[in-house]
């Protein structure tokens, strides 16, 4: 995978990859701070400065941020994980100098207005209640909490009503300050501009940022103990979840537990669980296996949605169908089959230029280098029916899961 890379003397590092058959440039500030990374009484702290960079900065009030970019056509936008923050642009080519000066000062210069403050406040904790109102959604959430209990990596990213409501600008320039690391941000482009455009415009306010190292790290998450509980909530369906830590990051088996994960219950309707449940039984409208990789574990969850009275049938099904790929080693066929298929959806994402663009930061944060897909390509390409047979029991194992249902009342 060819692209451009730069650091410089303050260790923000600009990446970039240019892109010739399109109009559009996309860039962003990709940043290794998170929701794990606050403190019990700082939760949803990461996420509320997620929203409050669009509130005013030293030379801009709210409204001149919102209609720089959208009123020549682009985008502005933010997200927050429980590792990430950022923030990120997609504009047309001629107009990158204004995305990236903008990008540059609400990242660095917000001053998080009390007025702004105040409203943003009603605004988060609106989304809150929005997402308790969903038992999709907050399913996950409970579930996250009882895997990874007593972690910060448990917590909701969007904090707890008590703690919003407790938020000054005072918390969030301390916030700031003492996560902020410039050797741990990297500004991404990707898209119709060459290098040595981006480098004329951005060099000058990124060189501007004074270094700065930040001294706190991460709590690692090593008491894992599997759990089951039964929560019933005013509902129609029978809600489950299921799964436990699995590898991290910087684990080589990483992309064959993509790989298999992909086969159980990935985003394809001919994946198992798919199949299984819905085409075969019509017991559910949607079931889904997940697999997300973090800097020291990462989570594999199963979540889907059933009648009251085809519950067990349903969950009867889905430890069958774990079962054979721990027992049942995969075809030549379908095992040739189900690395093609991966294969085409890691290079058809490659096509989502933006998608891309956080990609390159996310991967230079966590590895220091990019992964090359040809490389990715290879591992699964080169994975065995005996290796996946060897992770299945690994990660399927039942007496290792966590299990939460949400029953109606």
């Amino acid at each position: 995978m060819q692209y451009n890379l730069k650091e410089l003397p303050n260790g923000i590092r600009i990446v970039h990859q240019e892109i010739t058959h399109t109009r559009l440039v996309h860039s962003g500030f990709i940043m290794n701070i998170g929701s794990r990374d606050e403190s019990k009484e700082e939760e949803g702290l990461a996420h509320f400065w997620e929203h409050m960079v669009f509130k005013g900065t030293k030379k801009r009030k709210s409204f001149h941020i919102l209609n720089r970019l959208e009123s020549l056509g682009g985008e502005l936008n933010a997200y927050t994980t429980k590792e990430k923050i950022c923030f990120y642009a997609s504009v047309l080519g001629v107009h990158f100098d204004k995305a990236a000066e903008l990008l540059c000062d609400i990242t660095f210069n917000s001053t998080f207005p009390q007025k702004q403050l105040e409203k943003e406040r009603q605004v988060i904790l609106e989304e809150m209640s929005m997402y308790s109102d969903s038992p999709e959604d907050s399913i996950q959430d409970d579930f996250d909490a009882m895997v990874f209990e007593g972690h910060a990596l448990g917590r909701n990213i969007l904090g707890r009503e008590e703690t919003v409501k407790n938020f000054e600008q005072a918390h969030l320039f301390d916030f700031v300050s003492s996560r902020l690391d410039t050797h741990k941000i990297v500004f991404s482009v990707v898209g119709n501009i060459s290098f040595k455009k981006v480098l004329q415009q951005v060099e000058g306010y990124l060189s501007a940022i004074p270094e700065k190292r930040s001294l706190y790290v991460r709590n690692g998450f090593t008491t894992y103990q599997p759990k089951s509980k039964v929560i019933e909530k005013e509902i129609s369906q029978a809600l489950f979840a299921m799964g436990k830590p699995t590898f991290s990051l910087y684990d080589p088996r990483r992309f064959k537990l993509f790989l298999l994960n992909n086969i159980l219950g990935g985003p394809s309707m001919n994946s198992r669980l798919n199949l299984a449940l819905r085409e075969k039984h019509g017991y559910v409208y949607s079931v889904e296996s997940t697999y997300s990789a973090y800097s020291d574990t990462g989570f594999f969850g199963i979540f889907y949605g059933t009648e009251e009275n085809t519950s067990k049938k349903a969950l009867k099904i889905v430890l069958n169908e774990m079962h054979k790929l721990r027992t049942q080693k995969l075809g030549i066929m379908q095992l040739h089959m189900a690395k093609e298929q991966v294969i085409g959806q890691m290079a058809m994402a490659e096509e989502n230029y933006a998608s891309l663009m956080l990609i390159f930061g996310k991967n230079l944060i966590d590895k220091g280098y990019i992964d090359a897909l040809d490389i990715i390509f290879g591992i699964i390409r080169n994975t065995t029916a005996e290796e996946l047979l060897e992770i299945s029991n690994e990660v399927f194992a039942q007496d290792e899961l966590s299990f939460l249902t949400y029953l109606p009342k």
